[in-house]
């Protein structure tokens, strides 16, 4: 029997791929779980146009990321904090400050899990923020901390 799998399955394929499985298996495992179902016309039919909708979805999800790093390629974050000795902050700078900082300054909302940052600042001074906005789209952001 030819299913379009609705679901990952181990073993057989991945979700939306159209596989050829035994009988038994299709009726008495996956359509009635929910992971597949039959492989009439109409049915690949509806896959092909989902399939085509997705596609088009990711690509202009793709091209608004891609205008995004754009935009904050140009832009410059200024945060101000209290300092201490030598320059060094009293507490640091995470990406939840820089990300409400650039909401408030530039009107840009980023989530702050798309900050690539191995350790917050602690440093008086100009840092460039690595931010992952898409699938292989990713955009420098210049901070600039200052007393």
């Amino acid at each position: 029997m030819i299913v379009i799998l609705l679901k990952d399955v181990k073993g057989t394929g991945k979700a939306g791929e159209v596989a050829k499985v035994s009988d038994g298996y299709a009726r008495n495992l996956l359509i009635p779980k929910g992971f597949a179902m039959e492989a009439s016309d109409g049915n690949v039919r509806n896959l092909e146009k989902q399939k085509a909708l997705m596609e088009e979805k990711r690509a202009q999800e793709h091209a608004k990321a891609e205008q995004l790093a754009a935009k904050l390629s140009e832009v410059t974050v200024n945060i101000v904090t209290k300092t201490g000795e030598g320059g060094r902050l009293f507490g640091s700078i995470t990406s939840k400050d820089i990300a409400d900082a650039l909401s408030k300054q530039h009107k840009i909302d980023v989530d702050k899990k798309k900050f690539v940052m191995e350790n917050p600042i602690k440093h008086v001074g100009e840092t460039e923020i690595l931010i992952k906005l898409y699938h292989e789209v990713s955009a420098k952001l210049k901070v600039n901390v200052t007393t």
